[in-house]
């Protein structure tokens, strides 16, 4: 059996997080001692690092618990867990674009500007007052 400290120390998920994550029935809510501690057991360790590992790779609350049902209903198709995979690839692709939208919006927004002249006409501090100064919208 594990103490939540115990089991954040091996998770790396801090003990408010292990509480959400309880609150929001990801986690199944730790048997209590006498103490009213909590103590996890090994399935409570794992379900941790499983969502621990989900929530790493940007899966919402919604879809872990989704997933999580699914690992807990074996014999049912894992085309469910594939579908909430591809929505999840989609959603950082499609971030991965808007991010790399905005590295070019300030790259090129860090060249207008030299940086020796004076804040008057810094085009850094010129480009975020108007948005007229950006080429693409982000």
């Amino acid at each position: 059996m594990f103490s939540i400290g115990e089991l954040s120390r091996r998770t790396k998920v801090k003990v408010p997080t292990i509480r959400y994550y309880e609150e929001m029935g990801l986690l199944v809510e730790a048997e209590r001692t006498s103490g009213n501690q909590r103590r996890y057991d090994k399935a409570g360790l794992e379900r941790l690092s499983f969502i621990r590992h989900a929530r790493d790779l940007g899966f919402s609350i919604e879809a872990i618990l989704s997933l999580i049902e699914l690992q807990e209903h074996q014999d049912r198709s894992c085309q469910a867990a594939t579908k909430i995979a591809v929505a999840q690839l989609a959603d950082v692709r499609e971030k991965v674009k808007k991010l790399k939208a905005l590295e070019r919006e300030l790259v090129r927004m860090a060249k207008g500007c030299d940086g020796h002249g004076v804040s008057e006409d810094c085009y850094v501090l010129a480009s975020l007052a108007d948005h007229e100064h950006c080429e693409n919208e982000h």
